[in-house]
């Protein structure tokens, strides 16, 4: 007999309650013909109970389970395992088409065919996961029925999850045209606060990844916003600027340890995703350019890239920040903040500028600086290193100013003179460039379609207009004594 713990809390309570009609016989004595009298059960069924009861105890009180249970007794086994096979058959089978093949494979085993109830119970009763894993494979049973592992964070700083995203947006690129940027987010788990992000038109690439990684771990110039640090694990998926050899060399220097999803599941980065869905539902929306999901747009695209960044940085600190999260049930940047922790930070930013930001070729120190992309920088300490080879690091939003390394260590910020006190983007730098070879080149078009309508118009001039001095033709042993040359009539 099964132990009472093996029972259903169902088959406890049914034991209980005979238990408690046979108590008074059991430890008062009262005859057993009298309880089962006034509980409304025949003699020998009392009788039963107390010889189980004194037995095997209290489980013993619970009718045992038919050990056919769940099985069709008008079907053999075979049959039925027949029946299971093809319902589980991928496409999935009609029932009236399943049932009559189940009959005709029945007549030809010299079996009783079932009833159209029984095999429709059957595949009625066949468990949903093994349906599901049978029908639309592996992917769609593991991301309905297998347990997800979720990484939970015991501080701030322990997991940053990392992840981009296509925004819901149109916004105006150059020369009036529109199309949807692209957000890099990081942020805590801990806290749900985030760290840093980066916003752009251009594909995912690890360039992208630096930057909102350098956002996220240096101090902020804004006071409001106070998440920094080098967090212990970043959480990301397995895109190629993630998996980057470049990324796994910022890791192991600054000590982070880097940790990928499982390809095809990123149900474990379930928070990231929640705050796109912020993102969309609570900031976007309300903008001009919005594209809902299912075509649309919401308004005339008017917002520029500067324009929704700014936008979307008084969003996060100024709303998101400070908003009680439904999960966690503290605002992210308070829950951020009430371990009264120190994170973690790099030696200076110079260090973190050389790990994460964009390398350029080496260049060459002249006597009036450092030449990029057509421009010139300049500062004191370049004057001792004229003629020497330097590494130029520079961030893509500001070429305002770079970074300039000798021998793997910081050796100074030059500025370009044209571009001090501003932030320029090289993509405008980029733009600008090509616009003045475009007008270049046409004005070299105009000039030598000027000088070429010149010289047609004289050359027509010069075959109307007949010489003054007009000489005899040449004989012929003149003319065969002529140069095999072309000559023109200006000469």
């Amino acid at each position: 007999m099964s132990e009472l713990s093996t029972l259903s809390e169902a088959d406890r309570q049914k034991a209980l309650a005979r238990f408690r009609i046979l108590e008074p016989h059991l430890t008062a004595g009262v005859p057993l013909t009298l309880v089962a009298r006034n509980a409304g059960i025949p003699y020998r069924t009392a009788q039963r109970w107390v010889a189980l009861y004194q037995r095997f105890g209290l489980a013993a009180l619970a009718r045992k389970g038919r050990t056919d249970r769940g099985t069709r007794r008008s079907l053999s086994p075979q049959m039925h395992k027949v029946v299971e096979g093809l319902a589980l058959q991928k496409p999935p089978l009609p029932i009236a088409t399943l049932y009559r093949q189940v009959y005709r494979l029945a007549v030809q085993q010299n079996e009783e065919p079932p009833s159209y109830a029984v095999v429709y119970a059957i595949v009625r009763q066949l468990p949903a996961d093994l349906v599901m894993l049978a029908h639309e494979g592996s992917k769609a049973y593991a991301d309905a029925f297998e347990l997800v592992h979720r990484r939970e964070a015991e501080r701030p700083n322990a997991i940053w999850q990392a992840d981009h995203t296509p925004l819901d947006i149109l916004i105006r690129r150059e020369k009036g045209k529109a199309a949807k940027p692209w957000l890099t987010v990081i942020i805590d788990d801990y806290s749900r606060a985030i760290a840093g992000y980066f916003l752009y038109f251009e594909a995912p690439s690890a360039i992208q990844t630096a930057l909102a990684l350098h956002q996220a771990i240096w101090r902020k110039e804004d006071a409001k916003w106070h998440v920094c640090g080098i967090p212990d694990i970043l959480y990301t998926d397995n895109g190629s600027d993630f998996t980057s050899h470049h990324l796994a060399q910022v890791a192991a220097d600054i000590k982070m340890q880097l940790v990928f999803s499982t390809p095809g599941k990123p149900r474990g980065r379930g928070r990231i995703e929640r705050f796109f869905g912020v993102i969309n539902s609570m900031f976007l929306s309300g903008l001009p350019g919005y594209t809902p999901e299912g075509g649309g747009v919401c308004g005339q695209p008017t917002l520029t890239l500067p324009e929704l960044d700014a936008r979307l940085r008084d969003f996060i600190l100024g709303n998101y920040h400070l908003r009680k999260h439904s999960e966690t049930g503290i605002a992210p940047q308070a829950r951020w903040e009430q371990e009264g922790f120190l994170p973690r930070l790099p030696d200076s930013l110079e260090q973190l500028d050389l790990l994460l930001l964009t390398v350029a070729k080496a260049r060459k120190v002249h006597p009036d600086g450092i030449h990029f992309q057509g421009l010139r920088y300049i500062d004191t300490t370049l004057a001792a290193f004229v003629g020497e080879s330097m590494m130029l690091r520079y961030d893509p939003r500001d070429v305002a100013e770079v970074r300039i390394f000798h021998q793997g260590r910081f050796l100074c910020r030059a500025i370009c003179p044209e571009l001090a006190g501003e932030t320029i983007p090289l993509r405008e730098v980029v733009r600008a460039r090509n616009q003045r070879r475009h007008e270049l080149r046409t004005l070299l078009q105009d000039r030598k379609k000027t000088v070429d309508t010149l010289l047609e118009l004289k050359q027509g001039s010069s075959h109307s207009v007949p010489s003054a001095n007009t000489e005899c033709p040449p004989s012929d042993g003149e003319a065969r004594e002529q140069p095999a040359l072309r000559r023109y009539l200006n000469e």
